[in-house]
């Protein structure tokens, strides 16, 4: 008899591990973070199929999947699933696109091996849509609060403090800005999505007041957030996180400078420094047309100049005039002019220490 599941609020709260049984392309365009792609077919196998099933109908499609899957490749695959399932204690399911025939055939092979796994009833498509669902919900019920202020104020590293944040750059995989690219991809949209619609419900768990999350424009890098919450963020409370120049210009200095010229290290090794300086010029080349010809040359320079001297000798120290110089005539102008469009939602204003204060006692 066939065992499904739906209890999806239940599976992705407690991040089931799941065993995807789709093919490989279908993947990698979009999954849940506690799935593992363990395909019933390759992708060529699921063209010929869908192509059978199209031109001859189901039941020769379903031959046709047997013929491909000939006793070999079943027994490496359902040794695959049996493996990942030990590994869960058996504590997993299984799933395809729409909890269909991939799924019941890959359950039945298993049960005759001796494991028994429960599938996923709807599959893939049902679980994807009630994140879709509980995003919405739970962004039009919550009660959400905006940490913003200044680039280069460390807001990130201040709502990581606390357990009812929401880090869209870090399920973004991104920092925000033009200079914001890690070493890393960014994930899918469809992952940033599921990600995302799943960190809103394990927060919603909490029954807690507010949701602190970070002030962002609709693009983290090329991820975009869902517009049911940049609409309600666009008119949230705003906490202003207010520090000074020299102590944004140091904390820039500090991640983007600093640390990430350590990561290029570990990961180039001796051309560490040329990329680094590929990554600077790719990432100002975003701002060309924002920034001007002529600040666009200086601060080209100044990079240059910078690069020059961290390839002589390792010193780092002229990479704090781009920094400023990027502060003062691009970063700062421009978000001073979108905060005199919403001073008005500013229900405290401080720097960090004073911040951490007044979120500390919203608990």
């Amino acid at each position: 008899m066939t065992q499904l599941i739906r209890d999806f609020r239940s599976i992705f709260l407690s991040d089931k591990p799941l065993i995807d049984l789709r093919a490989p392309c279908e993947f990698t365009l979009g999954a849940f973070p506690s799935a593992i792609s363990l395909p019933l077919m390759t992708d060529e196998q699921r063209h010929l199929v869908g192509l059978c099933y199209k031109e001859k109908g189901q039941q020769k499609a379903i031959e046709l999947g047997h013929e491909l899957l000939d006793s070999q490749a079943r027994e490496h695959l359902v040794n695959s699933w049996k493996t990942y399932a030990d590994l869960n204690a058996n504590d997993c399911y299984m799933y395809c696109f729409r909890g269909g025939l991939r799924s019941k055939t890959s359950q039945q092979w298993l049960s005759q091996a001796g494991t028994d796994l429960a599938i996923v009833d709807g599959g893939y498509k049902a679980m994807r849509q009630y994140l879709i669902e509980q995003t919405e919900l739970i962004a039009e019920s919550q009660n959400f609060k905006v940490l913003t202020g200044y680039t280069g104020s460390a807001k990130t590293h201040l709502l990581l403090q606390f357990k009812q944040s929401l880090d869209l750059e870090g399920l973004a995989n991104h920092r925000g800005s033009s200079f914001g690219e890690q070493m890393t991809p960014q994930p899918t949209q469809i992952d940033f999505e599921n990600k995302l619609a799943i960190a809103l419900l394990k927060l919603n768990e909490l029954s807690l007041p507010s949701i602190l999350i970070e002030d962002e424009s609709r693009l983290i890098g090329s991820r975009s957030i869902p517009m049911v919450l940049k609409d309600k963020m666009d008119n949230a409370d705003l906490i202003m996180l207010n520090e000074p120049f020299e102590y944004r210009c140091e904390q820039i200095f500090k991640d983007y400078v600093v640390k990430l010229s350590a990561d290029y290290k570990d990961k180039y090794a001796e051309n560490d420094v040329e990329n680094y300086h590929a990554y600077l010029v790719k990432s100002a080349q975003r701002i060309k047309k924002r920034l001007g010809g002529v600040r666009m040359s200086k601060l080209l320079a100044l990079i240059d100049n910078a690069i020059q001297v961290q390839k002589n000798n390792g010193n780092l120290q002229l990479h704090r005039d781009w920094i400023g110089f990027l502060l003062e005539k691009y970063y700062d102008p421009m978000y001073a002019f979108q905060l005199s469009k919403k001073r008005d939602r500013i229900i405290f204003e401080g720097n960090t220490e004073q911040v951490v204060e007044y979120i500390s006692e919203l608990q």
